[in-house]
């Protein structure tokens, strides 16, 4: 998971070598920095998997038995130009989703729009350079950009998870306990701006201790520690733990927590249109979530135990299929940057509202008034006044005013004058609205539409 991102078998002439040209590096980590990197080439052993050609100890050059054809080249270069183009550009339209429409403003759409955000600037930055990287082993793309290339995937991969986490956890307050108030616009901002602080936070070694060394005929870009391959596979652990392990907990933890709640039961007796609105439409946003979720988890983690076997089992990075095996994870890994815009049409009507209107422009697209309207402001309006509250639906409309000056006999009129046409929040008479919400968890507060939720 971790940006990590990148075969360290695609540096490396023999270690004697090294030494000899005074750079000393014990254990170089591949273009990201790999996880577990394999260790250097000893004296008179070939280079690191596909290199172009590593030196022997007499000066001559051995064969290079991962050199690809290059039919094997051009179906790579396709697979991951794909997930490229599908990534970046599914993501953007997210964001623009998000961002033109204010019904798409709420809490969790923050968080997806730092999630889309992420995967998209890693996508873009990192990926094609990386697949370039383990198919040449040759750096291109300068001192400068070499320090980024390490730094910049751990960061956007740990934005990205831990997106997925504020999510659901915020999932986890607003379903299991619904009348503490939610995060605010301001309490969403400083959260992903300390998401990204810690990000950076745990990245930063990556940048701080990454070189490239110019070798006889290419350019390597790598991580030298100071501490040599001990340092380098703590890290490693330490990478894994805060951006794989610990947050998939908490989500599992959460969710589960969630499911139970929202479809382990219902409130006996309380059959009204409100009230399975709004749990139809929790249940479609966790649903939503948990596979976006699972998703990430599934294709991180090829990639994670291919690291953790090599690192343990190192003539494996000596094996003849191991530059394949190499980069199916790698692509796996980054896929996953490409399926949550997919995953967001499919499950969400806002989303696939918005993806048509993205796509308008297309002969077999067709934007329906219905899906105009989806994407249209909010049906709950608050107006100027604090005491006067509108709720509007699509198929009717009613005011409800509250005076707290108002005497008792006008009280009693009023309700006498309303008696056959009672509004309802929540599923619940006016008159019992608040103690419907305090009794169930699926019930927000008195002024919640299902809008939140969906």
């Amino acid at each position: 998971m971790l940006a990590i991102l990148s075969a360290n078998w695609t540096e490396g002439a023999p270690a004697a070598e090294a030494e000899e040209a005074g750079h000393g590096w014990s254990q170089p980590s591949g273009p990201a920095g790999n996880l577990s990197s394999p260790p250097p080439a000893t004296s008179g052993a070939p280079g690191p998997p596909w290199s172009p050609s590593a030196p022997g100890p007499s000066g001559t050059n051995l064969t290079n038995q991962f050199v690809q054809p290059s039919w094997r080249i051009a179906l790579w270069s396709l697979a991951y130009g794909a997930v490229v183009a599908v990534a970046v550009f599914g993501n953007l339209i997210v964001i623009w989703i998000i961002v033109a429409h204010k019904r798409m403003r709420t809490v969790t759409n923050y968080f997806l729009v730092n999630l889309a955000f992420s995967d998209a600037a890693m996508a873009a930055f990192n990926t094609l350079v990386n697949f370039i990287y383990a198919l040449h082993s040759e750096w291109y793309f300068g001192d400068n950009y070499c320090r980024f290339h390490n730094f910049f995937p751990i960061t956007a991969v740990f934005a990205s998870i831990y997106s997925m986490t504020a999510i659901a956890v915020d999932r986890y307050m607003a379903i299991i306990d619904p009348l503490k108030p939610r995060l605010s616009a301001t309490a969403t901002k400083v959260v992903i701006g300390s998401i990204w602080i810690l990000a950076f936070l745990l990245a930063f070694p990556q940048c701080l201790y990454s070189k490239t060394k110019v070798m006889p005929g290419r350019t390597l870009c790598y991580v030298q520690w100071p501490e040599g391959s001990n340092q380098h596979f703590t890290y490693h652990i330490i990478v894994i733990v805060l951006v794989y392990c610990f947050p998939l907990l908490v989500m599992g933890i959460t969710y589960t927590i969630v499911g139970i709640t929202l479809w382990g039961g219902e409130i006996p007796g309380d059959t009204s249109d409100k009230y399975h609105e709004q749990l139809k439409a929790k249940r479609k946003v966790v649903k939503m979530m948990i596979v976006v979720v699972v998703t990430f988890a599934i294709c991180w983690l090829p990639y994670h135990i291919y690291f953790i076997v090599t690192g343990i089992y190192q003539h494996l990075n000596r094996w003849k299929y191991i530059q394949q095996v190499y980069l199916a994870s790698f692509w796996l890994a980054m896929s996953s940057t490409m399926y949550n815009p997919i995953i967001y049409c499919c499950l969400n009507k806002r989303f696939r509202a918005g993806f048509k209107r993205a796509f308008r422009w297309c002969p077999f697209i067709e934007v329906s008034s219905y899906d105009e309207l989806e994407l249209q402001a909010a049906r709950f309006h608050p107006t100027q006044q604090s005491s006067l509250y509108t709720v509007t639906r699509m198929e009717s409309s009613m005011t409800v005013v509250f005076d707290p000056k108002d005497t008792e006999n006008s009280k009693s009129s009023r309700k006498l004058r309303g008696a056959s046409r009672e509004p309802s929040f929540n599923g619940c008479s006016r008159r019992n609205s608040k103690s419907a919400s305090t009794s169930s968890s699926f019930i927000s507060s008195p002024y919640t539409s299902a809008d939140e939720y969906s």
